[in-house]
């Protein structure tokens, strides 16, 4: 079983993300995270490209130890120089060169010949190799680059000394079995190839990045470059946590392993989104939102007998919260039964029934169902007329210092507002701890969403919250210009649908003793 060097290029090839930028505070938060996620190989960025992109290669270099730590240069003396000063005092250093070697590249971006091309991939690699024993080199564009030329490329390399040869399929275009043969075909006519590691480098265009990676390693490549979340140019790179997982999960027909901490992939999936501020889609493979959720009634009823009819992996093993059984209109009786159970409440087969029919006119009018639905539906009420119990008659903040402070009156019922003050890190948090001041229990802030209503700089802002009271879940919802008045009402609705459903609930118990039911 061969060893599968990990290559994470997400503060290089990531960062050219549309967006993606990243400060020098920023992207050594982002290589700690990567050193503690086991990655072999950390390309820090593009030294030449400015000041800053300099300044954060060496600063990770000073605190970054384990992992070697790279610098990527253009087949050009000034980069490659500007490369070994960034990487010097590493305990790893590589320096990446890499040339265009594909005739459309040749002719239309640099304007060279294949012959002053060699030249110059041999004398950006021998000048890289007098400052580092670990020199890399890529032939950019190789999947487009005639692949006799490209053979006669790689050879030149080897022969000035590279370790580490990189054929990258910089714009996505080729496809799997095209991808191997090429890799099989670099192996068998390039005299030493054997001799280094082979490294593939694939975009996402295609959306078949993490294909040609696998299968390029059935080919005899044994180092994969790739980023978190498989951000990156255009569509992106292959993702990190993709490929790593089909090794993993697939041993048996990958016959490989990485040294990749795998419980540490959600935690770099979340501190990239973020840095960035770019998450990725609900679906997305591993770390997405929906990896580990189930709504369908069958999946559901599957999972609750056991988890291996429809998750090949746990989300534990990557770190992630646990599985997620979601209520909506797919969802079946068994699904139903066991979110009642998680909240307290083992029904009968003839409450079920009843429950499970108003459940379903429910989800045809929601995309999912909260704990507030199922409580309501439980007590035969009607959570969206929720009365005003709790109000918000007044509000002021002032923020600006280290602390946020807020004052407000809230009125209970018919009783007079009381008043309360509190300070918190921002003046929505401050108003959040001057409610609760006023009430009884605790909430907790599940998940907040600000959103604009309406467009302009008098926009309205709507707040849209989850909070956990009394160990269930309610939604939250406010509008207003102002957007700490608009979460204060939302955090409000909030705790009057949690009064309602607490007063339906005593409402049914109150008619079960009548009835000599339990107590």
């Amino acid at each position: 079983m061969s060893k599968i060097t990990i290559f994470d290029t997400t503060l290089r090839d990531g960062e050219q993300s549309p967006g993606a930028t990243m400060s020098t505070a920023e992207k050594l938060r982002l290589a700690h995270q990567l050193d503690k996620l086991g990655v072999d190989v950390i390309e820090a960025g593009f030294p030449v490209a400015s000041d800053d992109d300099f300044e954060g290669v060496r600063s990770i270099v000073k605190e970054i130890r384990r992992p070697v730590i790279a610098a990527l240069a253009r087949a050009h003396p000034l980069d490659v120089d500007r490369a070994g000063a960034a990487v010097e005092a590493a305990d790893k250093p590589r320096i990446h060169v890499f040339l265009a070697t594909s005739d459309i590249h040749l002719k239309h971006k640099l304007e060279i010949g294949r012959e002053e091309c060699l030249e110059r991939v041999v004398e950006g690699v021998e000048r890289a190799k007098k400052l580092v024993d670990d020199v890399e080199f890529s032939p950019e564009d190789a999947t487009r680059t005639d692949v006799a030329f490209l053979c006669q490329v790689v050879q030149v390399a080897v022969e000035a000394g590279a370790t580490t040869i990189n054929i990258p399929d910089t714009v996505g275009y080729t496809l799997p079995t095209e991808y191997r043969a090429l890799i099989e075909t670099l192996f068998r006519d390039v005299e030493g190839l054997e001799h280094t590691v082979v490294s593939v480098h694939c975009h996402d265009d295609l959306g078949v990045a993490v294909a040609n990676s696998l299968a390029a390693l059935e080919a005899g490549a044994r180092q994969v470059e790739c980023t978190i979340n498989g951000i990156g140019e255009r569509a992106g790179n292959a993702s990190l946590e993709e490929v790593v997982m089909a090794l993993r999960i697939r041993k048996d027909l990958t016959r490989h392993h990485t040294d990749i901490n795998t419980t540490e992939l959600y935690k770099a999936s979340q501190l990239l989104s973020h840095i960035t501020g770019i998450y990725p889609q609900p679906n997305k493979a591993i770390v997405g939102r929906n990896a580990f959720a189930h709504e369908a009634g069958i999946h559901q009823h599957g999972m609750l007998k056991e988890r291996m009819t429809y998750e090949i992996m746990t989300p534990e093993l990557v770190g992630a919260p646990g599985t997620q059984l979601v209520l909506g209109k797919h969802s079946g009786r068994h699904g139903l039964r066991n979110r009642y159970k998680e909240l307290g409440y083992d029904l009968s087969d003839e409450e079920l029934d009843q429950a499970y029919k108003l459940f379903t006119l429910v989800a045809d009018q929601k995309k999912s169902i909260l704990d507030e639905d199922l409580l309501v539906i439980l007590h035969h009420g009607a959570m969206k007329d929720a009365p005003e119990s709790f109000r918000l008659v007044e509000l002021d903040v002032n923020c600006g210092g280290k602390w946020s402070t807020a004052r407000v009156k809230v009125s209970h019922h018919d009783e007079p507002p009381r008043e309360a003050s509190a300070k918190g890190d921002g003046p929505i948090a401050a108003a959040f701890s001057a409610i609760d001041e006023l009430i009884e229990g605790t909430v907790e802030i599940i998940d907040f969403e600000i959103v604009a209503a309406t467009p302009g700089r008098d926009a309205i802002g709507e707040v849209n919250l989850h909070a956990r009271i009394g160990g269930r879940t309610f939604a939250g919802r406010g509008a207003s210009t102002d957007v700490v008045h608009a979460a204060a009402r939302a955090y409000v609705n909030a705790i009057n649908k949690a009064e309602l459903a607490k007063a339906l609930e005593g409402v049914k118990m109150e008619k079960e003793s009548s009835l000599g039911g339990p107590t």
